[in-house]
């Protein structure tokens, strides 16, 4: 039998009003009834939503997670493995779009607020002040993925951006190669624009190849494909001695060949690629792209783990760094 609000207020004798004050945490009921109205709704099982239930049992069995975006093939390996951690956990998530923006971040916030979430994962952009504070009134475990807060002391779960870059200058200079060129994110982003772009070049600076590349990055606006294939083409007429290529994203790396390919040139015959994330674009890419890993789904993995450890012992979980590899195909030739 499915049980309805006016069957809750009819045998814990309130009035329906009371029970949705209750249901809402709204005031205007003494601690009496509200203990009277909770055991009733445990009794019956009734469920509106997870706020009932949440209200019974203190967990709402939902949790929370921002990806500032969730078009992206990089997003949609987080949330796999934050999935599988979830539904094994007998919870669900609610996943919020911010596209980077400050007021839908908020907006999203208050939302989940209002869902009274269990716990929250924020990923890959930038803790900032006023969404950590929130955070804290919300008085919810958080955990970061592929980002980190060196304002904020909070658990996270990321490969070391500044390492994997310099692990992909280094095989590239290892090949042979001394004429390398990258393409990065914003050289104003401090969760994976600059760490990658200084891990470039240490790479080059302990072969003494720094002076000869410095010039040679180009930074865009994102790590987008559209990004990769125009400024390949600007940094090719900035450097048209250069004999390989870093691209601090798999979409650049493939922009960039779309556009090297259009130019006549051949990969890696006339330029050498490697990419950074190792999606499954990277493999299907003609020919297959060389790429720095990063366990995409393995991270959401630990996230979301973290998450339910902060929640059921109570105890905080300690940052994690996950390995990088580089995955071998078949865009870097050894001169």
């Amino acid at each position: 039998m499915v049980y309805t609000i006016k069957d809750v207020a009819k045998q814990a004798r309130v009035s329906t009003a009371t029970v949705s004050r209750i249901l809402n945490n709204q005031p205007g009921y003494s601690e009496k009834t509200k203990a009277k109205v909770l055991q009733v709704i445990e009794e019956l099982g009734y469920e509106p939503n997870a706020v009932a239930r949440g209200l019974v049992k203190k967990r709402t069995h939902t949790i929370g997670v921002l990806f500032p975006s969730v078009s992206s093939l990089f997003s949609g390996k987080l949330l796999s493995g934050i999935e599988s951690v979830t539904h094994a956990k007998e919870s669900s998530v609610i996943v919020c779009h911010t596209q980077e923006s400050g007021s839908k971040t908020m907006k999203y916030l208050h939302l989940l607020n209002e869902k009274r979430i269990d716990g929250l994962i924020f990923t890959s952009e930038v803790l900032k002040d006023e969404y950590y504070d929130y955070i804290q009134k919300m008085d919810i475990p958080l955990v970061l993925l592929a980002t980190e807060s060196p304002e904020f002391q909070v658990p996270y779960v990321k490969v070391s951006d500044y390492q994997a870059s310099y692990s992909a200058t280094r095989y590239l200079i290892e090949k042979g190669h001394t004429k390398i060129g990258m393409l990065s994110g914003s050289s104003l982003d401090m969760i994976a624009g600059i760490p990658r772009i200084e891990g470039f070049k240490q790479a080059l600076q302990e072969h003494d190849l720094l002076s000869a590349n410095a010039e040679n990055i180009f930074g865009g606006e994102d790590f987008g494909y559209e990004e990769g294939k125009k400024n390949f083409t600007l940094l090719r007429k900035q450097f048209p001695d250069m004999t390989a290529l870093f691209c601090a994203s798999d979409h650049l790396a493939m922009g960039a060949m779309s556009a090297a390919v259009e130019m006549g040139m051949k990969i890696p015959e006339d330029l050498s690629i490697i990419g950074y994330d190792n999606l499954p674009i990277a493999e299907m890419a003609i020919p297959p792209l060389t790429t720095v890993e990063q366990p995409l789904e393995e991270m959401g993995k630990k996230a979301a783990a973290g998450l339910f450890h902060m929640l059921e012992s109570g105890d905080k979980m300690k940052a994690e760094i996950m390995p990088h590899q580089i995955i071998e195909r078949k865009t870097v030739k050894h001169l």
